[in-house]
């Protein structure tokens, strides 16, 4: 039988990966809660509250034998390499999904918010547990298949996600930021936590496209979504 290679190994087995995903699933409640109940102002209190009790747990861990003990007795076997490392301290995963949501909801409106947040927790999730488990072709940083994952999983939240206007253009935006967080995703691997670089970069891409195809919208979402 003909070896099969696996792109995706990441640092942790498959089944702690599983336990981070379901985990990392619990964050659709950031864009669900924030689109149906909270406005901006709300939620970026709420959001600056979480992240520095967040940042702070963080940097005590590393600092504090005792507090380093107990998280990683809790939490450890769910965490990358990277995020144990003594001399770079980096924040963990969970702390940039909160960091992150903060600047986004900062910075884009509602409907772009959502849209590349809950890409970000569907979309990485899949692209993380297909690429993993069925990678076979090597593509940029990561496999083929997780980054195909990421893109057709990113299209159906597209399709289901809020829209000011609910015009076709609207979805062809979705589709293209879509892409582009894939590729985002792939090659942010060893640069940068794609936590943050995913939904800035659909922000961004999102926020563009619609200055440039549709000037006259407003972004603002005026109800709630049936």
């Amino acid at each position: 039988m003909t070896a099969i290679t696996i792109i995706d190994n990441g640092t942790i087995n498959y089944r702690d990966e599983l336990v981070r995903k379901l985990i990392h699933l619990c964050s659709l409640s950031i864009p669900l809660i924030y689109l149906y109940f909270l406005d901006q102002r709300t939620a970026i209190f709420i959001l600056a509250a979480l992240s520095i009790f967040a940042i702070s747990l963080d940097l005590l861990r590393y600092q504090s034998s005792s507090v380093g003990k107990v998280f990683y007795k809790i939490f450890g076997f769910m965490l990358r390499k990277h995020e144990v490392d003594n001399k770079k301290k980096n924040l963990n995963g969970a702390t940039y999904v909160l960091l992150s949501a903060l600047l986004c909801i900062i910075v884009f409106p509602k409907v772009i918010f959502v849209t590349g947040f809950i890409i970000l927790i569907i979309s990485d999730t899949t692209a993380a547990l297909i690429g993993r488990k069925f990678g076979r072709h090597k593509f940029l940083f990561k496999s083929f298949e997780g980054t195909l994952a990421f893109f057709i999983s990113a299209i159906i939240v597209v399709l289901v996600a809020p829209k000011v206007k609910g015009l076709a253009v609207e979805y062809y935006i979705g589709f293209i930021a879509a892409f582009i967080g894939a590729i985002v995703e792939n090659i942010s691997f060893g640069i940068a936590d794609d936590n943050l670089s995913i939904p800035v970069s659909i922000g961004v891409v999102m926020y563009a496209l619609y200055y440039f195809f549709l000037p006259g919208v407003s972004l603002a979402l005026t109800q709630f979504p049936k």
